[in-house]
């Protein structure tokens, strides 16, 4: 069984052979984040350290999105998979492990639905958001983490100052980690008739602190920021894997998969890639930025905001 990286990475610096190759790959990861072009004998040794790994269980371990040590566990990954994001943005594989389902969540969540349906706190019945965030508010840990990462994410808005997007984003991620994914994914999507319940289901995520700039940045500039940022760059992969589209598939699934798309999507949010609905009235997502501009790489660019835009997966 794949061992997670954490625990891999101190076996293999516990063998001298391992260790030394742990450590080239190391210094091949560095050059790379600091887009430091290797020379043709770096490069084949950087690829041999990683073939030299052969069945070591560095190779073939994986993170869990809720462990402790995540940014240290994804930061293995990526030092011993480096080559695999060598100039391109198809990431090959995701680096975490399918979650087991927890049955036991759900019963807890419908506990507080039920009490909120027998109650005033329902308010309007035709506002299924609305009744999403009540049973939070009764959960202590959904109710706690939501008010914080709201706080963060509304400080400044209406005034000069400038949210801090950074916080505001690890805010989101506490939440859309922490919390378990019965009440997450409710409050994210829930169906809506009207534009009121639409507006509430598009404030989420706090789009003018979390998801919209003064102007759209180019998708490329996103792109490279989401790929120096080990979180960013692993949800990327884990979306690309989870909701791959394929048109000549029935439901446009690659994985058919529909439950791991959405938690890949769910993880997108508080990074520097976090999409949102694009209006109140559809469904419709995508990510704040635009393809204007992009000269010889407008493919590429159209490439990434269709993984959002035109995704018959998602």
């Amino acid at each position: 069984p794949s061992s997670d990286c954490v625990v891999a990475e101190q076996l293999c610096l516990s063998d001298s052979t391992c260790n030394a190759t742990y450590r080239t790959l190391e210094n091949c990861a560095l050059a790379k984040t600091r887009l430091l072009s290797l020379d043709h004998d770096s490069r084949v040794r950087c690829l041999n350290a990683e073939l030299d790994l052969g069945n070591s269980s560095l190779l073939h371990c994986k993170c869990h999105r809720r462990m402790k040590r995540q940014e240290h566990c994804l930061r293995v990954f990526w030092t011993v998979h480096s080559s695999m994001t060598d100039g391109y943005f198809n990431l090959e594989t995701s680096p975490y492990e399918n979650p087991a389902n927890e049955e036991h969540w759900k019963t807890d969540y419908n506990k507080l639905a039920a009490l909120v349906s027998g109650s005033q706190l329902a308010g309007d019945a035709t506002n299924p958001c609305l009744k999403a965030t009540h049973v939070c508010n009764l959960s202590k840990k959904c109710f706690r983490l939501r008010t914080d990462y709201a706080s963060i994410c509304t400080k400044g808005a209406g005034s000069e100052d400038i949210c801090d997007r950074r916080k505001c984003h690890r805010g989101l991620r506490n939440f859309f980690e922490k919390v378990p994914e019965d009440f997450t994914k409710r409050i994210l999507f829930c169906p809506c008739q009207d534009e009121f319940c639409g507006e509430r289901r598009r404030k989420t995520i706090v789009p003018d602190c979390s998801f919209q700039y003064n102007t759209k940045p180019n998708c490329l500039w996103l792109l490279d920021s989401c790929l120096e940022d080990h979180i960013c760059k692993s949800r990327l992969a884990d979306f690309q894997q989870n909701c791959q589209p394929v048109d000549m598939s029935p439901d446009g699934c690659s994985l058919h998969n529909h439950a791991a798309c959405l938690q890949a999507y769910m993880g997108m949010i508080g990074t520097p890639m976090t999409p949102n609905y694009v209006s109140n009235s559809s469904v419709e997502v995508s990510l704040w930025c635009t393809c204007e501009n992009s000269g010889n790489q407008k493919e590429k660019c159209d490439q990434i905001l269709g993984m959002f835009e035109s995704n018959k997966c998602l």
